[in-house]
Formats: structure tokens, C-alpha cells, sequence
């Protein structure tokens, strides 16, 4: 990016030599949506767990089929917590091959992941983007431009590769049983967070070193026990939690040659069954 069009999308008072997950996400799939900083992070990511790469392109993946598998359930509603940029093969994308008036709100805590995302999205009529944290459930649902969906219908609630980021500190159990219970009956959630479980001591010994060398956006592993109950009394549809890749994969390019790969994220759907 040019020093002239990085000024046309970054908040004023911003450190762009910080990277952030969202652009170090975006990189790692190809986009351009990203600095130096970012770039540099994504490289030492790459270092440090080898095949980083393909798990963000198999979690993208698992988030389109997660979209087509609701559509197809009913949903035309979707909100999109620590969703970074919406770059190509992204929610609304997807929603609008199946049907334009699908309405989608996406939110994330980067000002300049949000501030870009706005110009991305200002010819939508259907998606849109706001500025708010996981850990403000309060705020999110007052916000505005979330209100702008119809809580009395179902909505599908996504937390893809984001909850990982969400430190025990936070108390990401007590927190999403606050979203689960805003979102009426028959709506869905959708969660993909790393697993300790699969090669524990390869995992945790790989994110330790990420995040020492990261400082911020601290990354948090947990197990498939604690990310089962995530879902709360939700109810899982089949498969249930699964690595991201054989979570109803739909061809070849669903699903890496390396079986730790496949298995780096877990994912799963969840419906909403009582008030």
C-alpha cells in the first residue's frame, strides 16, 4: 500500500507498525489489506507453526460452508463477531449468491480493520460493518447497526477463529452464554478456535513462542472440552465439533494432505432449540 492510500483508510492516531490478528489474518489469505507490520508477524507465524497458511485458508473455507449450510437452514441474518475484513469469500459475498437481501453485520474491535471494511462495504445495501469488542456484549446489541437486524427472527451468530484471542481472563464461557441467550430460538452459532488437544505439546509450545514474540493479541488454546462447551445447550448439528476441513467438506480444496492441518482448528454449528 502507498503512504496516499493508507491515509485513506486509517483513523487518525493509529500505530500501523503494530500488526493486529485481523490484517495478519488477511495476509495469510492472500489480501491486501494489510502493512509491513502484519506482513512481518505473518512471516514469524509462518516460523514458528509451519502450514499457518493452510489452516487460514481451511477455516475460510469452513466459514463459507457454515454460510451455505444456514442459508440453506433458513437463515438470512447474520452477525459476524471479530469478523476482520471482509475481503473476498467473506459472509456477505457468499449470502448474496444465495439471496441479495440477505442482511449481514459485521463487527470487530480494529479501528483500522473497520475504518477499511467501511469503504469496502459503502456500495452494500445489505452488510455493513461497526467498531465493538467481544467482551461488550451491551454494546454490540445496542449498537445501532446491529439493531438493524430483526431479533425476532433467527439469526446466525459467528465467532470464526476469533475466541481463541478472548483470554481466560475475560471469561469467554460467562460471556457467550450472554450472546446465546440474546439471539431468539432457531438461530445458530458458529465457533472455530484452536484445539490443545491434537498434538498438545506441539500446539501450546508453538503459541507460547507466538505470543512472546507477538506481545499483543495474545493467543489462547484450549481444549476440545472447553470449546465443546462454548456451545452451551445449544445443540450441535451434524458433525458436531470436528476439525474446521471435515466439518461437511465439499471437495479436495476443503481439506490439506496433512491431517494436523486439518485438525489445527476445530468447528462447529449449533442451533438454538428454547427460549
Amino acid at each position: 500500500m502507498t503512504q496516499h492510500r493508507e491515509e485513506e483508510w486509517v483513523p487518525p492516531g493509529i500505530d500501523t507498525t503494530k500488526p493486529s490478528s485481523s490484517r495478519t489474518y488477511d495476509y495469510l489469505l492472500g489480501g491486501a489489506h494489510n502493512f509491513q507490520a502484519d506482513r512481518d508477524a505473518a512471516e514469524q507465524a509462518e516460523k514458528i507453526m509451519p502450514g499457518i497458511r493452510d489452516v487460514a485458508r481451511l477455516n475460510r473455507a469452513f466459514l463459507g460452508r457454515v454460510v451455505r449450510t444456514l442459508m440453506d437452514l433458513g437463515i438470512r441474518q447474520f452477525l459476524d463477531i471479530g469478523s476482520g475484513i471482509p475481503t473476498v469469500g467473506n459472509v456477505h459475498q457468499i449470502a448474496a449468491e444465495l439471496d441479495p437481501r440477505c442482511r449481514v453485520v459485521y463487527v470487530d474491535r480494529d479501528p483500522i480493520a473497520v475504518a477499511h471494511s467501511k469503504m469496502l462495504l459503502r456500495a452494500s445495501e445489505t452488510a455493513t460493518i461497526t467498531h465493538g469488542d467481544f467482551t461488550d456484549p451491551d454494546g454490540i446489541f445496542a449498537d445501532p447497526d446491529v439493531r438493524r437486524l430483526d431479533f425476532g427472527e433467527p439469526v446466525g451468530l459467528l465467532m470464526v477463529a476469533m475466541l481463541h484471542w478472548i483470554p481466560d481472563a475475560s471469561d469467554p464461557h460467562t460471556l457467550l452464554a450472554e450472546y446465546r441467550r440474546r439471539v431468539p430460538p432457531g438461530s445458530y452459532l458458529a465457533i472455530s478456535h484452536m484445539i490443545s488437544d491434537q498434538e498438545g505439546n506441539r500446539i501450546n509450545t508453538a503459541v507460547g513462542t507466538f505470543n512472546r514474540a507477538r506481545g499483543q493479541d495474545q493467543a489462547t488454546t484450549r481444549t476440545f472440552g472447553e470449546v465443546a462447551a462454548m456451545f452451551g445447550d445449544f445443540e450441535l448439528i451434524e458433525p458436531g465439533l470436528v476439525g474446521c476441513a471435515l466439518w461437511r467438506p465439499g471437495g479436495p480444496g476443503d481439506i490439506s494432505d496433512d491431517p494436523y492441518t486439518n485438525t489445527q482448528l476445530y468447528g462447529g454449528v449449533a442451533r438454538k432449540v428454547a427460549g
